[in-house]
């Protein structure tokens, strides 16, 4: 009888195991879309850390223009602007805030 209940205990926890493991994956699959994010969601941490996405944002209008260089010091203060205007302007959209405040747009 012990070794069926270890048996039990066992497979429970193996289980368990599976079961957290599969749904830690489902649950870090979260797509966001950049054009739809207002200003509130950005500087409110709603969407993720801001800086985080102004570095995406920042790699993306430079790839439109082929240029591949990231300079990290700029990326954190145009952060911080982004972040002054938005919480001024919570309903503005994010991809118009870094056209108004960085002067970016993208484009080919």
């Amino acid at each position: 009888m012990h070794s069926y209940k270890h048996f039990l205990s066992t497979k429970f926890q193996l289980f368990v195991f599976m079961a957290l493991l599969f749904s830690v994956d489902a649950g870090a699959q979260v797509v966001v879309d950049i054009s739809k994010i207002t200003c509130d969601q950005f500087a409110t941490y709603k969407i993720g850390n801001p800086e985080h996405i102004v570095i995406w944002l920042d790699g993306y209008y430079h790839g439109t223009r082929g240029d591949m260089k990231v300079d990290i010091e700029t990326v954190r203060a145009d952060a911080k602007k982004l972040e002054v205007y938005c919480v001024r302007k919570p309903d503005v959209p994010l991809v118009q805030a870094v056209k108004t405040v960085l002067g970016i747009s993208a484009g080919p």
